[in-house]
């Protein structure tokens, strides 16, 4: 009778053994998506960081070359300076950019200022706690 006992207890997991097993399982999956979607964030961002690096670079070039700023960032392609506008990786479009103008300059008030910095158009903050539009 005694041996009959000991294989029904080693013959299996009980009830409260499993519920432990399953919750473990559960807290890492979700520890996963939690980083898998950080990861995806974090890179995309990332991305923005160098698009934003790189017009911003294009207009710098443009000034050096022409003297002065470009009208719109498609002045940057068509004179050569990017082969495309990049899409903004948050937004997935890249007609969200937001230029800014430069100042006029003082001795010359009869040319467009043009422009002078661009920024992000994604609403929302990234993963360091800075909106995207102060990027």
């Amino acid at each position: 009778m005694a041996n009959l006992r000991r294989l029904r207890r080693d013959g299996g997991f009980t009830l409260i053994e499993l519920l432990i097993v399953i919750a473990l399982i559960t807290i890492l999956a979700t520890m996963g998506v939690v980083q898998y979607r950080n990861s995806i964030q974090s890179s995309k961002e990332a991305v923005l960081h160098t698009d934003l690096f790189r017009m911003r670079d294009a207009i710098d070039q443009y000034y050096a070359d022409k003297a002065k700023y470009p009208a719109s960032l498609d002045a940057l392609v068509s004179d050569g300076y990017m082969r495309a506008i990049p899409e903004d990786p948050i937004t997935k479009s890249a007609d969200t950019w937001q230029t800014v103008p430069a100042e006029p300059e003082p001795g010359n008030t009869s040319t467009e200022p043009g422009i002078y910095n661009v920024k992000s158009g994604a609403p929302g903050t990234g993963l360091d706690g800075t909106s995207y539009s102060d990027w």
